[in-house]
């Protein structure tokens, strides 16, 4: 597969080993003293043999037209589907792709290359590194609710005993056997879709949703996740939290949908043939949650500006005030833990590295 090393590209580099179906769409061995124009040339006829020209797909792959004859095909996909990553692996083995779109973005793209025993230990854990890398990454309160959303994740994970994101891992490991094929991550980076979120609730919605967040706890089977298939389960739960925020549901779901819309667009380009100075009609292979389906469909044939969508407005006079409550309410917290503790115990607590920041950033120094 083809190597890009711009902020939305990933290049793919699987090592497990294959087995005989695998073998059959893995990249061909190249026979010796192949100059590069002609291996190139081979690596591309081999790619054409293969591409499906009317694929039998999966009912939930939806296809999409692009200009000067470009195609898109969208899967729409359950995060915690076992018959999701199967429709993925078929539909690209079956079009053979230029570019696989995945909806990740560079905050998240670690889950591609770790193991799923590592994922699902992660997934499961919420620990304090976590909060603290959370916080440095969206801030305090942008931070917090991405923690609590987190929690709704590692709720679903303990329930099934499942990673998320087995269908980009899929996509990742498929793109690599593609001649040519490019990976792209297309989701809004996560930071400003929590700032843009946090931004558009009222401090009484943001604390009814952190409530409902908190005490989410309905058990969950996998055999509810395969019905979810026409409404992916982690944003079925998640809209059911906050369908009484419609500012909420704009930012986090509809938002998104108008940039994976814009970022499908850009990767459904004419692409370049090996060694020629001629560009042919791209074929993209989309992999996106079930629930962004209809917005991207209903976006696709109309002009998209995405700046609006990535900006971020500066805080409020009224989070200003509630931030600086809120810290002073801390430290009062934090004092008189000291005063009852005694001492020796107070200064343990200072000497947490947490605390230590905390102070630093509340405590105005000397002159």
């Amino acid at each position: 597969m083809e190597e890009q090393q711009s902020g939305e590209d990933l290049s793919c580099c699987p090592t497990s080993p294959a087995s005989s179906q695998e073998e059959i769409h893995s990249l061909p061995a190249l026979p010796p003293n192949l100059s590069d124009v002609d291996a190139m040339q081979l690596l591309w006829e081999v790619k054409m043999q293969r591409r499906q020209q009317c694929p039998d797909l999966p009912e939930t792959v939806s296809r999409l037209q692009g200009e000067d004859g470009s195609v898109v095909y969208l899967v729409g996909t359950a995060h915690f589907s076992e018959s999701s990553k199967q429709d993925v692996v078929r539909t690209i083995q079956a079009v053979q792709p230029d570019v696989v779109l995945v909806e990740l973005c560079q905050y998240r793209v670690s889950m591609l290359k770790m193991d799923e025993k590592t994922l699902l230990k992660e997934a499961k854990e919420i620990n304090l590194e976590k909060v603290q890398q959370a916080i440095k990454q969206n801030g305090v309160m942008s931070g917090l609710m991405q923690i609590l959303l987190l929690k709704v994740s590692a709720h679903i994970t303990e329930q099934l005993g499942m990673a998320p994101g087995g269908e980009f891992r899929e996509a990742f490991r498929e793109a690599g056997k593609v001649p040519f094929c490019k990976f792209h991550l297309g989701d809004r980076p996560i930071p400003v879709t929590f700032k843009r979120a946090i931004a558009a609730l009222s401090l009484w919605q943001k604390m009814k949703l952190a409530w409902g967040l908190c005490f989410l706890s309905d058990p969950i089977s996998k055999e509810d996740v395969e019905k979810c298939k026409q409404k992916d389960l982690l944003e079925q739960t998640m809209s059911e939290m906050i369908g009484e925020f419609p500012d909420l549901h704009r930012t986090i779901v509809a938002e998104r949908d108008i940039y994976l819309t814009y970022m499908l667009k850009q990767a459904a380009q004419r692409v370049e043939l090996p060694a020629l100075q001629e560009k042919v009609p791209a074929v993209v292979v989309g992999v996106v949650g079930m629930g962004h389906v209809p917005g991207i469909e209903r976006n696709w044939d109309t002009p998209l500006n995405i700046q609006e969508i990535m900006s971020v407005a500066p805080p409020s006079l009224s989070s200003t005030v509630v931030k600086t409550v809120l810290k002073g309410s801390v430290l009062g917290i934090l004092g008189y833990a000291c005063y009852r503790a005694g001492s020796g115990v107070g200064r343990v607590l200072l000497s947490v590295p947490v605390v230590q920041t905390f102070m630093r950033r509340f405590v105005p120094s000397g002159p």
